[in-house]
């Protein structure tokens, strides 16, 4: 299929393949680039499927390839680890022309779109997401970053030059990680997609991946080619980050399992705010799909500090988006009581 393709004006900054089986074709979808001498793989400890094929599809058209192995999840979106990895690249001489190529999930995609971005200050990066978040969200629009405190408040903005979502590898993948994916997913859907919503609603989990991810990355595609560094329209993709960045960290629980309880307290805040009707077919849909829906137990002082730390604040205070209607999103800046209500209805006191 074509390319989803991401643009900054007229020019054509990333393009997205989703396919069958497109990592053993790696080296042949490779950006053109006649002075590239290496490519360099970052991947994580439970890829090593995928990066075989990625590491023989790439040596067979001509590429030095080395294969640097990063720590497994979150553990890699560090400064250390970058440190360690950059080192690493200086004892390869690798050079601007050549090429960072980050293979893994959201947190590998991240910590290599991040070296990609910084390194050399800047270098070819290609990324191919695994796991179902890392292909409808982590990888797609060039916000690379590390953890210091909070949730990627280290990175800079930098777009892939591609992406190779190999629909094979997602399909493969246990259900606790497609429904960590889903919450994404649907996001994406409730802010800009309502037949991605009615497919959740109407399959469940069983919605097949490559229509799910092709209607995910493209509503995240049109986002941001109107909105690359977030000063404006981007911020919607935000739905459900602002309390759930916060969860996460808090309770120690997934990013998907985190934006899925978010997407609940900012349901209340668009009730609140601009009378949001759909909150309880919101939630249920949710719930549907096995995901979370409170966090009983997190301090809620906790959540709140890590909250006003995040990125998501400006001059008006912390930013919510909430839904007027699926696929209708705004920005919103509630007041303290809106805020303690939402926690509240996931029952963080």
């Amino acid at each position: 299929m074509a390319p989803i393709v991401i643009t900054e004006g007229d020019a054509v900054v990333s393009e997205i393949y989703i396919e069958r089986g497109i990592l053993t074709r790696a080296g042949s979808l490779m950006p053109p680039n006649p002075e590239r001498r290496r490519v360099v793989v970052l991947t994580q400890p439970t890829v090593t499927g995928p990066v075989e094929q990625v590491e023989r599809s790439l040596s067979d058209a001509g590429n030095q390839v080395t294969v640097i192995t990063l720590p497994d999840g979150d553990a890699a979106k560090s400064l250390s680890v970058v440190e360690s990895v950059v080192r690493d690249l200086n004892d390869l001489t690798l050079g601007r022309a050549d090429t960072i190529f980050g293979i893994g999930g959201g947190a590998a995609t991240d910590l290599a779109g991040f070296v990609a971005a910084t390194y050399l200050r800047g270098i070819e990066c290609v990324l191919a997401p695994t796991t179902l978040l890392g292909a409808v969200d982590a990888s797609v629009g060039g916000k690379t970053g590390v953890n210091v405190g909070g949730k990627n408040l280290v990175g800079a903005f930098r777009h892939p030059a591609r992406i190779l979502i190999d629909v094979d590898v997602l399909e493969a993948l246990p259900t606790v990680l497609i429904r960590q994916g889903a919450a994404e997913a649907l996001k994406t859907g409730f802010i800009g997609d309502p037949i991605l919503v009615d497919l959740y609603r109407d399959k469940g989990l069983a919605a097949p991946l490559g229509e799910v991810v092709e209607r995910a990355v493209g509503v995240k595609a049109r986002v941001v080619s109107g909105d690359f560094r977030e000063s404006g329209a981007r911020a919607v993709l935000n739905y459900g980050h602002t309390v759930g960045h916060g969860v996460e960290i808090a309770a120690g629980i997934s990013h998907g399992e985190a934006v899925a309880i978010g997407m609940v307290a900012a349901g209340v805040v668009g009730e609140r705010t601009v009378g949001f009707a759909g909150r309880a077919d919101h939630d249920a849909l949710i719930a549907s799909l096995g995901l979370p829906i409170s966090a009983p137990g997190v301090d809620g002082r906790t959540v709140e500090d890590l909250m006003a730390l995040d990125k998501k604040r400006d001059a008006g205070g912390i930013r919510f988006v909430v839904l007027r209607d699926v696929g209708d999103p705004l920005v919103v800046h509630p007041d303290d009581a809106t805020v303690r209500a939402a926690l509240a209805a996931i029952g963080i006191d």
